[in-house]
């Protein structure tokens, strides 16, 4: 029997002694040439070492990598790092940047380090991924080692990309923002390509749109040696078009970094897609054996996960190419502080709301109850709240109370009127932000809005009017479009008028004001009406997180009557 590992072949004499424990270590069996293959990582060789003794050869990949290893965990503990490459930025880097630049840096520039030569940036939101990543990258570029560097992120972060290109990096670079129809965006690619510069060449494009069709093939050609995924969490289904080109995108690259604050956002499986474009050798390339290995299933035909096993070993390996920080541990940003106003529905509002609930209810028991049905009929409810109802056959939802505009009015009065103070405002609804705006013009409060059909374009001089331009009282945005990339920080209050399900938008939104540039008390206010599904949301959020599989499982708490 012949073991063949990434590195070399390595050779058993007397295998079938050694079968029981060798077969458990994840490698490939060939029948026909009685093969076991798989790769040449730490984990295994320590397991194979133990087993018998190593060839030589084999023998020192093992002491590089764990010397690689052990200086990864030394790199993290370090009080007061060092850089371990010039990191060519134009602001000095927080002690927390450095090592995570340093611990990528001995990964990617490793002897015999990973064959994915991926790590992860698992840094919280408003920590300085992105700064630290143009370090990264950087540092890579000086040394030779990369030319080309293509970015993917939600469609929000493009031109935020761009910008912090242009603000933080002090190297020659080229970007390209690839948006825009099919023929824009290869125009923007080729661009790059055609150049003659010897800068760092920058592509950087959305998730959704990697695996279309002709820009799937013309990002291949590009061939990158660095790819950036940001907000990684978006390419957590292993099945999904978009996590397959990246996959395949990621076999081609010679270094990946992945950014995000929540890797998993609601089931460890998260982890398992954003692994395998990284590096396969962590968790390896099967969805099925990953799940076999680390998720406990019961429930009906044993397809819900009731729990996790291995679970010291999942976070051992997570972290063996991650750096991971948080807020509290590395910034000395100002405290926090959450309150709810709780608000009552007259008994007209009341009447309307519990119509609809009910009606909501009927129509889910005649039919399948689905994630998707049930956030659909929520989804009235939630506009009811926000002071909007709009009957079938309407095109545009009408006012129906305004016991939450009443509220941010008083807000407004004493945030920004008396108190002198910036303030943020999230919502979910179009409605609500027309009647929020129009509000603010009654009241003579100068104010600025980002919802999803303001162009990417014209969103940095909205931000930046409303950080540096006194007269720029209130931003308002729109919870799903601008939770995201945007720094908010002239504001220290932000007012909470609608949320949605998603918990990563809520933890992103927070970091728009409480984030590096922020020296004041940051405080979030919650608008919400008493036993709706405002406060059943709230609730979950604050907790443990909500996301709309969740409603499957207990989606009558969420039709609950207002106490009349």
């Amino acid at each position: 029997m012949r073991l063949t590992l990434d590195h070399g072949d390595l050779i058993l004499s007397d295998i079938g002694r050694w079968w029981e424990r060798v077969k458990d270590l994840g490698l490939k069996y060939d029948r026909r040439h009685q093969t076991l293959s798989g790769a040449c990582t730490l984990d295994r060789l320590e397991q194979l070492a133990a087993i018998g003794r190593l060839p030589d050869n084999i023998e020192r990949i093992r002491r590089s990598l764990y010397n690689t290893q052990l200086a990864l965990e030394n790199e993290k503990k370090d009080p007061d790092p060092r850089p371990l490459f010039p990191y060519p930025v134009k602001v000095a880097l927080y002690n927390h940047q450095i090592r995570a630049a340093n611990c990528a840096m001995r990964v990617f520039t490793a002897e015999c380090g990973r064959s994915g030569r991926g790590f992860a940036y698992l840094m919280d939101m408003g920590t300085g991924k992105s700064l630290t990543t143009i370090a990264t990258a950087g540092a890579l570029y000086q040394s030779g080692r990369i030319g080309k560097m293509l970015v993917v992120c939600p469609s929000s972060l493009c031109f935020v990309w761009a910008e912090e290109f242009a603000r933080f990096a002090d190297f020659p670079f080229n970007t390209a923002i690839m948006q825009g129809d099919k023929n824009k965006r290869l125009a923007a690619l080729n661009g790059l390509v055609q150049g003659e510069s010897s800068a760092l060449e920058v592509a950087v494009i959305n998730y959704e749109s990697t695996f279309r069709e002709g820009i799937a093939e013309a990002l291949e050609r590009f061939d990158a040696d660095l790819i950036v995924c940001d907000e990684s969490q978006r390419i957590k289904s292993p099945s999904a078009a978009q996590s397959k080109q990246l996959h395949r995108l990621g076999e081609r690259a010679r270094y990946k970094l992945i950014l995000t604050g929540t890797p998993i956002q609601n089931k460890v499986m998260d982890i398992f897609s954003q692994y395998k474009f990284l590096d396969s050798s962590v968790f390896g390339s099967n969805f099925y054996a990953f799940k076999n290995r680390y998720v406990i299933l019961g429930g009906y035909q044993q397809h819900e996960v009731i729990g996790y096993k291995n679970t010291d070993e999942l976070k051992r390996k997570m972290h063996s190419i991650a750096y991971r920080v948080k807020k509290e541990e590395c910034l000395d940003l100002p405290a926090q502080t959450f309150e709810t106003r709780t608000l009552e529905f007259d008994a007209a509002a009341k009447r309307i709301y519990n119509k609809l609930a009910k009606e909501s209810v009927a129509e889910l028991e005649r039919g399948e109850i689905t994630a998707s049905t049930v956030v659909t009929k929520l989804l009235r409810l939630r506009q009811l709240t926000g002071g909007f109802v709009k009957a079938d056959g309407d095109t545009e939802a009408k006012q129906c109370n305004t016991v939450k505009l009443d509220a941010l009015r008083e807000i407004v009065e004493d945030y920004v009127i008396e108190g002198g103070k910036k303030l943020v405002v999230f919502t979910c609804f179009k409605a609500e932000i027309v009647a929020i705006s129009k509000m603010l013009q009654g009241m003579k409060v100068g104010h600025c809005v980002i919802d999803g059909e303001v162009m990417q374009t014209e969103r940095g001089p909205i931000v930046e009017s409303f950080q540096n331009d006194p007269e720029t009282k209130v931003f308002i945005g729109q919870l799903q479009t601008t939770g995201v990339g945007l720094t908010l920080t002239a504001a220290s209050t932000a007012v909470f008028y609608s949320m949605d399900f998603n918990y990563a938008n809520y933890t992103q939104a927070l970091a728009r004001i409480h984030r590096i540039g922020q020296k004041e008390k940051v405080t979030y206010i919650t608008i919400a009406v008493r036993g709706t599904v405002d406060t059943k949301i709230k609730n979950d959020l604050a907790q443990k997180g909500v996301t709309a599989e969740n409603f499957v499982d207990r989606w009558r708490d969420y039709f609950g009557e207002i106490d009349t």
